[in-house]
């Protein structure tokens, strides 16, 4: 399974792929802005993607109703720091599948990936499964 990885923070990036990599998720894509992620989905078809609110030149919001013009079965996760009731509304209405609020724990974002992939009748990995 691929996942791709939209924020513009390197560092947060470098900190969900190794989240990603515990729960066994190894084929990783990565994209700094909501423009460099719609550019990566065309090339690399990613299954999944965590898409980060705030970012520069597209942000996450604007890239889940793009996406979702074409694309409704991908599932998306919102990985943000947005914790208001009406933001959370805004990305489901947008069209994501889950919403992660920063800081997460590995354990949080495993969870949330697994709900999201069962939800989409994807199988999580084995390493993600509650143990």
């Amino acid at each position: 399974m691929k996942i791709l990885l939209v924020d513009d923070s390197r560092t947060i990036r470098n900190i969900q792929k190794n989240v990603l990599a515990q729960l066994g998720f190894k084929d990783v894509v990565e994209a700094a802005d909501g423009v460099e992620a719609l550019k990566m989905i065309g090339e690399s078809k990613p299954d999944m993607a965590l898409v980060d609110w705030n970012m520069p030149n597209m942000d996450g919001i604007t890239l889940v109703r793009k996406i979702r013009e074409t694309d409704k079965q991908m599932p998306l996760i919102m990985v943000t720091t947005e914790a208001e009731k009406r933001r959370v509304i805004e990305a489901i209405q947008a069209g994501v599948n889950n919403y992660v609020v920063k800081p997460f724990t590995a354990e949080t974002l495993g969870e949330k990936i697994n709900a999201t992939l069962a939800k989409a009748g994807m199988a999580p990995t084995a390493a993600a499964a509650p143990g």
